[in-house]
């Protein structure tokens, strides 16, 4: 077993305490919790301080960018016609904005098993 294969088996640890595919924010607290030993309040905190702050930037329009993990980006839509597609009706669809993710080339090689995990996201 080489140094990787302990960083999955450590992350599947991590992660293998949870039910389901989507990790929500009450298991990220839980994990700040037990990783770092804060308490369960400032866990809490601290993980709806980072969503709020992640928030409140894209609706400001703002791109975010996570160093090591990826960029969200907004993007603005244009309008366009569409067609309805049970009726074949054409119906306009209004311009708008949307969230856009690009992983960075770091997550992206560590996906990929082209870079080891576990390094810090920097």
């Amino acid at each position: 077993m080489d140094a990787n294969d302990v960083k999955k088996e450590t992350a599947a640890v991590v992660i293998g305490s949870l039910e389901t595919p989507t990790l929500t924010k009450a298991e990220l607290a839980e994990l700040l919790f037990d990783k770092l030993g804060l308490n369960k309040r400032e866990s809490k905190d601290m993980v709806e301080a980072f969503f709020d702050i992640l928030h409140d930037s894209l609706v400001k329009g703002q791109d975010v960018k996570l160093s090591g993990f990826g960029n969200f980006n907004i993007r603005r839509k244009a309008p366009r016609p569409g067609r309805n597609p049970r009726t074949g009706e054409s119906i306009p669809i209004k311009a708008r904005n949307v969230v856009t993710f690009h992983a960075s080339h770091k997550l992206k090689g560590q996906v990929q098993g082209d870079t080891p995990a576990g390094e810090d996201f920097e």
